[in-house]
């Protein structure tokens, strides 16, 4: 939802810093891994407790995650295989963050958040995968409250604010009305497809 709204309304504002620092060189991959290993850096913090660098951490993987398209899409470096190691980067990302929350959880003895974290880590699974599968059906399916960046932003709110249990129960009723919503909106083409 808010990338679909910014769209690439924020190369004009990303690009010309990013330009100044490195000039007309870039690899878009290389800010893909470096997104991810931030991630990484975030799942290392949870199992510590640092909260505060958690958020910080996640925020950075998110801007390597912007920088990682604006970068292809103004050096002309837009690929296939660009876009897939992105989109298999960002999954390993999304479900190692939330592999260390449950590790985090299950330390602490709380078996309920630990639950509570597995069900957003299946609506997280799931919602690229449902984009996928409409895809490959030739069907665009961009649409549901809870993208990728709008999880990265209460992922890094619930660390920096230490408001992690309420932002979980967020994640876990709207990753899974989203995969629901996609559902029927691909049920709805294919309907209206059929009846051509």
């Amino acid at each position: 939802m808010l990338s679909d709204k910014l769209g690439h309304r924020l190369d004009s504002y990303l690009y010309p810093p990013f330009k100044k620092i490195f000039g007309e060189r870039g690899n878009p991959n290389l800010f893909t891994l470096l997104g991810f290993f931030s991630t990484l850096a975030a799942s290392f913090l949870i199992l510590k407790g640092f909260w505060l660098s958690v958020g910080l951490a996640i925020i950075l993987s998110g801007l390597f995650d912007l920088l990682d398209g604006v970068i292809a899409r103004n050096l002309g470096k837009v690929t296939i295989f660009g876009s897939f190691f992105d989109s298999v980067m960002d999954r390993y990302s999304d479900l190692l963050l939330l592999l260390a929350l449950s590790i985090h959880y299950l330390r602490e003895g709380n078996s309920g958040l630990v639950i509570l974290t597995s069900v957003v880590a299946i609506g997280t699974a799931l919602i690229p995968y449902v984009r996928a599968k409409a895809e490959a059906l030739r069907i665009s399916c961009h649409i549901g409250l809870m993208e990728r960046a709008e999880r990265i932003i209460l992922l890094s709110l619930g660390a920096l604010f230490n408001w992690m249990e309420p932002v979980l129960w967020i994640l876990a009723i709207l990753t899974h009305l989203t995969v629901l919503h996609r559902i029927y909106y691909v049920w709805k083409k294919m309907r209206v497809n059929d009846k051509r």
